[in-house]
Parts: C-alpha cells; structure tokens; sequence
C-alpha cells in the first residue's frame, strides 16, 4: 500500500517545463498536465518555464521551491544538465541522477552499457558529420543492407530519425540527422512489434503494444491523434510478458536509472526475439503519453503516479 504524502511536508514543488530542446512544445503539454493534477490534489505547486540553460540556477533560487517535478525532454532535462544544477542547488528532484540521465539520452553510450550487460539491442555503427561522405560513397558493413534506421544520438520523439528504403534517401535521412546532432546513429532494422514497458518505483508496468498506421512508429505517428493504437496490456502470453518486464527492468538499471523510466523495445516477427531501443529517463508525462497509460493498467490513476513521483523523490534524500 502506498504512504500518503503530507502536504505540508512536501512544501513547494517547481514543475519544470519548457526548455531549450526540441521537444520543449511537448515538455510544456507533460509540465502542464502534471501541474493541473497535483494542483487539484492540493499541493503547492508553481509553473517554471526553462528557457536559458545559463540563467537556470540564477533563476531557480528566486522560486523557493522544495523540490522539482522534472518535465523536460530532451538536451538539458534528460542529460544530466538540470540534475546536476539541482544538485548543486540542494533541490531534490524526481527521476534518475546525472550519469544515468546522460547515459540514457545518448543512444551510443547506452547501447554500449546494453551490450556490455548483453542486453539484446540491435547492430549499429555511429558516423559523425566528417564520416558522411565516405558512408554515401559505400564505404558501410555489410549488415547495414537497406532498410536501416538512422537517428541523431541524442534525441528524443523520433525527431530527425528516418527509415531508410532505398539509396536515394540515406543523403536525405543524414542531412536531417546531422541538424540536430553531430554523431549519428545507423541501425539495423528489424522488422517486428513495437512495445514499451514503464518503470514505476523499480517495478515493471504492464506492457503496452504500440500499433502505428504506417509501418515506422515516427514522430507523426506518435503526435498525431488517430495515427497509433495503443494496447494496454499488450495481448502477449504470460511468460513473454514476464520476460519482456524483467528484460526492461534490467535495461532500467544496468543504465543507473532510479525511481521510474520507460523503455522502449522490439519483438522481431522472425523469431520473437527481443531488442531493446533506448531508456527513457524524463518520458512523456500527459495523462495520455504511454507510462501513465501502463500506470492506469497497474490501478494507479495520472494523480497517484505524479504524487509517486515525488514521494520517490523527497525520500533519495532522507
């Protein structure tokens, strides 16, 4: 049974909202939603939009906030940026810690960690912007045969990542690759089932099974309403459940995260097999985004996981 969390003894929480990444429009949508539902449970709550990485600490001590609700995606909320401030700060916060944050946000140091654990992730090579060149020319493994995926290293959402389907696109997908990152990420693809699992207080949520239109599960299919059907749970057997939660929980922590996270997974049609995609330290926090859906499955409604949040948090620093 969960402790109720005293209002009182919580003091101010700063929801953090905004931020200098890409993703600051869908950041502002989770630190809003997240506001209205701590606010109509009572607690002390107060907007904080971030706009300026070098005038956060400045900015932060003239709140007087007691903790802070993390809502940023992406560069700054997600790679240890804000954490680190914080700690410096003397502000408990929700979520993982520097180094797992920014582990987790690059996609090449987490994939090393991944297969470091011999956690199954799928075979990649990385290029930065001097490299593009000589990868066009044909200068590429043998495993990358077309279809492959590319993707900045360290972005969320699906932003600048592409499905690659034939040899006139790879100039394409890398331009728009290399705008928001300098290292990129060349995947191999793999044909198969999209899933997600939440971690909430280090224990898994059940699965949800993400069901696009289209064939890739891109940004668009991701923000666009009525482009992807979500299961919760997935209609998998119990023993693939099992072993899908416990391979995401060991994803979760091989990687340092704490308290909660969501990730993101593939089950090849081939074989069944399973990869692991990437961690998500600061996931999408609307009372529709895919861990408070897994949430809801497990009879924890959008309040109670936002008040988890917090309650996980104050009690790192007890």
């Amino acid at each position: 049974m969960r402790r109720a969390l005293d209002k009182d003894s919580v003091g101010r929480i700063g929801i953090l909202l905004g931020g200098p990444s890409s993703e600051r429009i869908i950041s502002i949508k989770s630190g809003n939603a997240v506001y209205g539902a701590l606010f109509s449970l009572g607690y002390d709550v107060i907007r904080i939009y971030v706009k300026e990485i070098s005038s956060f600490k400045k900015e932060i001590a003239r709140f007087g906030i007691d903790v802070a609700f993390i809502a940023l995606h992406g560069r700054f909320g997600e790679d240890g940026g804000v954490q680190q401030l914080l700690d410096e700060a003397g502000i408990p916060y929700i979520g993982s810690g520097v180094q797992a944050s920014r582990i987790a946000l690059d996609k090449i140091s987490s994939k090393k960690v991944f297969i470091e654990h011999n956690i199954p992730t799928p075979d990649y090579i990385t290029i930065n912007k001097a490299q593009r060149e000589l990868f066009l020319q044909g200068d590429n493994p043998s495993l990358f045969s077309l279809p492959f995926i590319v993707k900045p290293s360290k972005e969320g959402s699906s932003i600048g990542m592409s499905l690659v389907r034939t040899y006139d696109m790879i100039a394409v997908a890398l331009n728009d690759a290399f705008r928001y990152d300098d290292n990129v990420l060349v995947e191999k693809y793999i044909e198969g089932d999209d899933i997600t699992v939440g971690i909430l207080n280090e224990i898994p949520l059940p699965v949800v099974s993400i069901k696009p239109k289209e064939v890739f599960y891109n940004f668009e299919a991701k923000y666009t309403n009525g482009m992807t059907e979500y299961v919760v749970p997935a209609r998998l057997s119990d023993k693939v459940t099992k072993t899908v939660q416990e391979l995401a929980l060991s994803a979760h922590r091989v990687l340092g995260c704490d308290s909660f996270s969501r990730v993101d997974m593939l089950i090849d049609k081939k074989d069944n097999s399973l990869s692991v995609l990437e961690v998500n330290t600061i996931p999408g926090l609307t009372s529709s985004s895919l861990l408070p859906k897994a949430a809801k499955a497990a009879g924890i409604n959008f309040g109670q996981m936002c008040v988890d949040m917090v309650r996980m948090a104050l009690e790192k620093v007890q």
